[in-house]
């Protein structure tokens, strides 16, 4: 890190600007970041990573950013480790990276479920899914309005057992039936 003597003024200066920081709503964060960053703060960082990271810009700007060295080093590290991270997903929405491959579910598919008696159909649209004329965004969000409680929405409507490997169910062929026997035991 690339650094040079700060007088006490400049170092007040830092920490009354990282408390204005701190003090901002999440909206006033977003400002910020757009004027910071030049673009949109991701919709799923939370208020307290909005704040460290500001934070962080604002003391590298004053202090010296990390070495071109140490920044090498945490990009290959972050590289090997990809599937921990938030990525892009394939449809361009941001989200966590699945460490089991979930198939993508074909808009127009229609999922059903019956559930405390009554059947529920759900369309899936291209982004969403339909469901008793409203639109939602996951299929956690389908379950939940369905049953009042959280439920993962893949697997309340078994989307995932569609991917079991053949093999893993049991053997399905039917069993055969006794010959029949006459009176006599003899086979007609």
């Amino acid at each position: 890190m690339t650094t040079r003597a700060r007088s006490p003024d400049e170092i007040e200066r830092l920490k009354s600007e990282i408390e204005r920081i701190k003090a901002f709503d999440l909206d006033g964060l977003r400002v910020q970041w757009r004027n910071v960053f030049a673009k949109r703060a991701p919709k799923t960082l939370p208020r307290s990573l909005l704040v460290r990271a500001l934070a962080y810009r604002v003391q590298a700007d004053a202090l010296g950013d990390l070495d071109l060295e140490v920044l090498r080093v945490l990009q290959g590290f972050t590289a090997r480790h990809a599937p921990l991270r938030r990525q892009e997903r394939e449809d361009g929405r941001s989200g966590a990276a699945s460490s089991r491959s979930s198939p993508r579910i074909k808009p127009g598919s229609v999922l059903v479920r019956e559930w405390a008696g009554c059947v529920h159909r759900v369309m899936v649209l291209e982004v969403g899914f339909a469901w008793e004329g409203k639109t939602y965004r996951s299929l956690s969000h389908v379950a939940r309005a369905i049953t009042g409680t959280q439920w993962n929405g893949r697997r309340f409507f078994g989307v995932d057992r569609l991917k079991e490997a053949p093999n893993s169910m049991p053997d399905e062929r039917p069993i055969p039936a006794p010959p029949v026997r006459n009176e006599g035991g003899r086979q007609p």
